[in-house]
This record gives structure tokens, sequence and C-alpha cells, in this order.
């Protein structure tokens, strides 16, 4: 039927032909996910590191996830009651129209009353006819609520687009079969994270947000300014504790670092106090030259390798360095250990690995002795 319209069919592509145009394209086009064969032999340990990166990672944006719903959540009814607020003290900036109303009507009666008379017409105040403007007070608390609400809004758009991020990064990690290809994937991304400071970006909507609550207690002080002194202290005194305990909670991670309360600015004071002590260490304590076996006289608190340690890394280290406090906590541990344990399946690998804390194939171990004894 085709040959008699004067048309040439053109015989569809088998299965077979599909994939192997479908392979050619993808190869010319760079997408070629099939390694060479000495980049195979290492398929099992590139196979580990994608098994350990997805551990990482996965909780890693789990946990970003769980922190943009809950600042989204906070923003969007944040951001609501802050909205009903100006709009009640949006009204404060413009003129009073009903003040202005009632002194016209005035002067309208008072002109009919006095009539033809020769009484002095009665003159309206000159602040009413142009408009008073607005007070300290109004302007105060008017500019601090609408930097409230930037703020509070601009998190809600960066906490969303974070998300979409996170999407996208698990997404990226997860097109390809091959573990080689994979794997490269998983660190040319996650060095990508690091290479922008995706961290700081993170760590930045919780401080704005926060900022944003400042911003609207300290408006809401002066909001209050005119209508009653009474409140107005009451509610600086309690503006004043919260910041006090936003303070405490913001400086004990940094002078404790096994203190569970932390807020965004302990990472900024932490990264502040780094970089006093390496200044310190510049100019008290200069550092010897390369070419002399004079030892460095800068003390161990103003090195500048403990300096450059996180949070994190420096928590790890008090953690596990040999200490009697350690030794305490170690004590402790296992003795919690023992007492929760109440089912025999649950105190066998216990009991198990007794043998191997006190005995090794070289003799008796005494590391534990004084708590075996105690």
């Amino acid at each position: 039927m085709w040959r008699l319209c004067g048309i040439n069919q053109v015989p569809a592509p088998d299965r077979f032909q599909a994939t192997m145009l479908d392979d050619a394209q993808r190869d010319s086009s760079g997408l070629k996910d099939t390694p060479n064969n000495d980049e195979s032999a290492g398929a099992k340990i590139w196979s580990v590191y994608i098994s350990e990166a997805e551990k990482y990672d996965k909780a890693l944006v789990e946990r970003w996830r769980s922190d943009m719903e809950g600042i989204l959540i906070f923003a969007g009814l944040f951001s609501a009651s802050l909205t009903a607020f100006l709009i009640e003290s949006y009204r404060t900036l413009t003129p009073d129209q009903g003040q202005l109303a009632v002194a016209l009507l005035a002067q309208i009666s008072h002109q009919l009353a006095v009539g033809s008379s020769n009484s002095s017409a009665f003159e309206l105040p000159a602040a009413i006819i142009g408009g008073s403007s607005p007070t300290a007070a109004s302007l105060t608390c008017n500019i601090l609520w609408f930097i409230s609400l930037c703020l509070s809004l601009s998190c809600a758009l960066i906490a969303t687009l974070v998300e979409q991020w996170a999407r996208d990064f698990i997404q990226a990690t997860e097109m390809r079969p091959s573990p080689i290809t994979r794997a490269r994937i998983f660190s040319y991304l996650y060095y990508g994270v690091q290479k922008f400071s995706m961290h700081s970006v993170v760590e930045l909507i919780p401080l704005l947000l926060h900022s944003s609550l400042i911003f609207f207690l300290a408006g809401l002080v002066a909001f209050l300014h005119p209508v009653n002194a009474v409140i107005t202290i009451l509610s600086a005194a309690f503006l004043a504790v919260i910041s006090i305990i936003y303070f405490t909670f913001t400086v004990l991670p940094i002078i404790y670092s096994d203190c569970p309360y932390r807020t965004p600015l302990s990472v900024v004071l932490w990264r502040v106090r780094q970089g006093i002590l390496i200044l310190l260490a510049k100019f008290s304590y200069p550092q010897p030259q390369a070419d002399t076996d004079e030892e460095s006289s800068v003390p161990p608190c103003y090195q500048p390798s403990q300096d450059k340690s996180s949070m994190v890394e420096v928590m790890t280290r008090h953690a596990t360095q040999q200490s009697t406090e350690r030794d305490q906590r170690d004590y402790r541990a296992l003795v919690w250990t023992v007492k929760s344990l109440a089912d025999e399946e649950e105190l066998e690998p216990f009991v198990e690995g007794i043998s191997a804390l006190l005995w090794s194939a070289k003799g008796r171990r005494k590391l534990y002795d004084e708590r075996i004894k105690g």
C-alpha cells in the first residue's frame, strides 16, 4: 500500500539497533558509563566508598531537610503574625484622617454658629491641616518590624532553595549504576559543597531567623512605648532576659566543648576566637626561621594548629584524650550498660567481650584493673 501511494516505507529499527543507537549517542555526548578494564579492577573498593559516602551524605541531607522544614513552618507562622502587627502599626505613619474630619466639622459648626457676627473665625490648627509627622517611636517600631519581616521571608526563600539543592544532590549521585562513576560523582559534588561553603549557608538561615525574632521584640518595645510605661518596661525586661539567655547559649559551647547548648552565632564566635588566637600567636610569639633549629615559644593554647580545629574536632579530642575524667566516664558508661541489659540475649555479647577486654595474645591487659577492683 505504501508503494502504491509512492512512498518508500522505512523499516523501524529493532530493539538491538535502538539500543546501539542510544549507546552511541550517549558515548558521543560524554555520558559513557563504562570504565576501562584497569578502573574496573577497583570496583569493589569504590563500592565500599559509595556505601560509606551514602551513609554520611544521606544523613547530612536528611538533617538539612528536617531543619529546613522546621524553619519553613516557623517562618511562615511568624511572618503571618508579624504582618498582623504591621497592619496595625503602619497606620501611625500616615495622618489620622478621622481626627482631620472631626476638626473640619468643628470648624464648619463654629462658622455656622457665629453667622455674620464680627466674632473671630475658628482657625484649624496647622498641625492638623498639614498632617502630623510620625513620632520617633512609630518610626522605630515600623523600621524594626519591616526588617524583621524581610529577614523572615528571606529565611523561607533560602530554606526552600536548600531543600531543592539537597534533593538535586542526592538525585545526581544516583544517576549512574557504575560504582566508579558514582564514587567520582559523590566526591566531586561533596567537595563542591565544601568549596562553595554550603554548610555556612545552611548555618546562616537559623541566624537570620533568630535575628528576625530579636528585631520583632525590639520593635514591640518601641510600639508599646507611647501606650503605657509599665508595659514597655516589662517588655524591655523580657527582651533583656531573652538576650542574656541567648548570649549565654552562644558562649557556653565555646568555653565547654561538652555543652549541648548552641546557637548559629556560636560557630561565628568560634571562628573569631580562632582568628584572634592566630593573631596573638603571630605578633606576640614570632615563629622561628625555617632554617634554624630553634623551637617555637608559642604556648600550646596559641598554637595555630589548635586554632584551625573546628568545634567538632575539639570536642572529639577532649572526649578521647587520656585523662582521669575520661576513665570516670568510661566506668559510668560500662556500669550503665550492665544495668540496662535486661535480657540474656542482650547480655551475652557484652559478657563475650569481657575476655577480649582483659586478655590479649600477649597476656593480661592492665588498663581496666582499677575499675574492676572498684
